[in-house]
């Protein structure tokens, strides 16, 4: 089945390098770690890299009540995940994660769960890429890739990982059971 997504492109899109979709080798799955959709929409406004004026964001976000929506088109490379952009897909799940204190030794741990709408949805976007995309074999979480270390905020000195989402309470075996593509293994 193919889901509903709505098309809502970010500004810049046009100015993020092209791409062949056949080089789409992996689906990488994010949260957002922000409250809601429109504080993600103004996050992935941000112009953030000077030299090509673009920013970050995934091609597709998630909402919690399982509403899809593209904003960088497949064509085109997202900056979502370091090392990995050209032949990735960033899916980007509305989910609070660390928000507000993203470095912050003591907030650490992602408490919210992923509502059912949101994981079916996102179910039914894998599977309708996977068929449009058959260079499309692996799915790795946004922890998975980047496993890079940042001071922590309140306590000078102290090294905590820059990216933990899609985090503990994402259900990667329901995913992984109910999908063709393999959990990418690093190495």
């Amino acid at each position: 089945m193919t889901p509903d997504i709505q098309t809502r492109h970010l500004s810049y899109t046009e100015r993020l390098e092209a791409r062949e979709v056949s080089s789409i080798r992996l689906a990488v799955i994010h949260c957002t770690e922000l409250p809601d959709f429109d504080s993600a929409r103004d996050w992935g406004e941000k112009i953030v890299h000077s030299q090509s004026r673009t920013g970050n964001s995934g091609h597709f976000y998630i909402g919690r009540d399982g509403s899809i929506e593209a904003w960088v088109p497949l064509n085109r490379i997202a900056h979502h995940v370091r090392g990995y952009n050209g032949e990735s897909v960033g899916v980007e799940l509305v989910n609070r994660g660390r928000y507000p204190h993203w470095f912050s030794a003591e907030h650490q741990q992602m408490g919210e769960p992923y509502p059912l709408p949101q994981i079916q949805a996102l179910m039914a976007l894998l599977n309708s890429l996977a068929v449009k995309l058959p260079g499309l074999e692996q799915l790795a979480g946004h922890e998975d890739l980047d496993t890079g270390l940042v001071e922590a905020d309140d306590e000078p000195g102290l090294m905590i990982r820059r990216k933990l989402d899609p985090g503990p309470l994402f259900p990667w075996q329901e995913i992984l059971a109910g999908t063709t593509l393999k959990r990418f293994i690093s190495g």
